[in-house]
């Protein structure tokens, strides 16, 4: 999508405040209490708002939305018992009062950064608002991460954000494109919005996987999740403190090797790091670069597909921009995540140490090497067939480069890098590029190596391309 016109902040917040139609409350907590504050400045803001509050206090702010029992207040749980508190008082006071009137609520929680730079600034923001008057209301809702170095400017980034999120709401909500990028619109570079969830019975013909996949698409963030019900969930929601595995792959399709992939390296990481089913969490990820075509472009409903399939398993997916390992590593790193496994094949692992080797031939290859092999990361290396007759490719016998072999037996000897063991090698022979070129070809022979619960979907819903039977009438 080529970068937009957009209208500047005063411009949107002016715009607003002249629409009489729109009316509504704002609730801030911590530092996002500029939202309100451009509204007030760029002047009629008695059409725009009913009331703002800062409930700054966790005394008060307990008295007002309850109590959190994580202790947690800067939390999606947070954000929500605000915008239904807030909502009940506006349909309490006002519903009969403004008739014709599209009401909202403005809520977040937010904590900006610390002065001992302990903290990075990050919040949850969201409005429940509607479109068309006596309706029943819709629910937008973001995580965001702030990236400037000094907490005034990150409540500024905040305040814009929040007008930006009013606008599309309202200006924006037919096109669900231009309702994503118009969210940054005067941020570039200063935050990141890692969670988008839009949600209502105007909005019941929007996919959140396509918000999700926007927002990685078009720059807005490196990572989203979204969960096995296709909903976008948030790492600090359910990873805090938790094991992790990621298995990179196209999946295109999930084969009966993808499951034996997961099966063996998982149950070997909960193995080797005594950590328990309750504490550890396997997350599929899908790379920008594996969904694009040879076109360069990525194609929507190939992405529904394949995310279709995965999610039908019962995994979560990670949506990542992150080309290389350690992106992904950095963003979880935020999430003191206690164990990370990164699942791969032996060849992509192969491709990795070469890259790093290659380009790192001035002397920083032992800082490349330790910024990706750290103390809470370990790779699991599943094995592939030979090539030419040749032995089983597996992490011990990798052909790496002859300048950097200390280095790799170092990190498997400490076991940075493990081989996959418990897999079945009767499955190593099945390629997922086959396996699609029978399904697009109509070839049953593709049938016995997918996951039994997704033939059907496959056949049913046509999905990856497989070919749907032209209807016959007899008269």
């Amino acid at each position: 999508m080529p970068d937009q016109q957009f209208k500047k902040t005063e411009q949107k917040a002016l715009e607003i405040n002249l629409n009489e139609q729109i009316y509504g409350t704002f609730a801030e907590i911590g530092a996002g209490q500029e939202v309100a504050r451009n509204f007030f400045q760029v002047g009629a803001a008695a059409n725009t708002i009913a009331k703002t509050m800062s409930a700054y206090d966790k005394t008060y702010s307990d008295a007002i939305y309850g109590i959190e029992p994580t202790g947690r207040y800067i939390c999606e749980s947070r954000l929500y018992k605000m915008l239904d508190h807030e909502w009940s008082l506006m349909k309490e006071r006002l519903t009969t009062v403004k008739k014709d009137t599209n009401f909202f609520v403005f809520a977040d929680t937010i904590a900006a950064i610390n002065y001992t730079k302990t903290i990075k600034g990050h919040g949850w923001l969201g409005i429940r608002f509607q479109i068309r008057p006596d309706t029943e209301p819709n629910d937008l809702v973001l995580h965001v991460k702030m990236h400037d170095n000094d907490n005034r400017l990150q409540q500024d980034a905040i305040g814009i954000l929040g007008v930006n999120m009013l606008y599309a709401c309202y200006y924006y909500h037919t096109d669900p494109k231009k309702f994503v990028v118009s969210l940054i619109d005067g941020l570039s570079g200063r935050v990141t919005i890692d969670l988008i969830r839009l949600s209502g019975p105007d909005f019941s013909h929007v996919d959140n996987r396509l918000m999700s996949l926007y927002l990685v698409q078009y720059g807005l963030t490196e990572v989203t999740i979204f969960d096995e019900k296709k909903q976008s969930v948030h790492a600090s929601e359910f990873l805090y403190k938790k094991a992790t595995m990621v298995v990179r792959g196209n999946y295109k399709p999930p084969t009966v090797v993808t499951l034996d992939v997961i099966r063996s390296s998982f149950q070997q990481f909960q193995l080797e790091n005594n950590i328990s089913s309750e504490n550890a969490s396997v997350l599929t990820e899908l790379t920008l670069e594996n969904l694009k075509g040879p076109d360069g472009q990525v194609n929507d409903q190939d992405f529904l597909d394949r995310t279709d399939l995965i999610t039908a398993l019962g995994y979560k997916v990670l949506l990542s921009n992150c080309n290389n390992h350690q992106m992904l590593i950095n963003y979880m790193s935020d999430y003191r995540v206690t164990h990370l496994g990164l699942v791969i094949g032996v060849r992509e692992l192969l491709e990795i140490i070469n890259e790093k080797y290659f380009q790192n031939q001035d002397g920083h290859l032992l800082v490349a090497f330790g910024e990706l092999f750290t103390r809470n990361i370990k790779i699991y290396a599943y094995p592939s067939t030979p090539d030419n007759g040749r032995e089983l490719l597996t992490a011990k016998n990798l052909p790496v480069p002859s300048g950097i072999k200390f280095l790799y037996k170092h990190l498997l000897d400490t076991l940075q890098i493990v081989e996959v063991n418990d897999y079945d090698p009767e499955m190593l022979h099945i390629f997922p590029q086959e396996v699609l070129e029978d399904i697009q070809q109509g070839n049953e022979k593709w049938e016995k190596k997918v996951p039994a619960k997704l033939v059907d979907m496959i056949k049913s819903k046509g999905l990856l391309g497989y070919p749907k039977k032209a209807f016959t009438f007899e008269y």
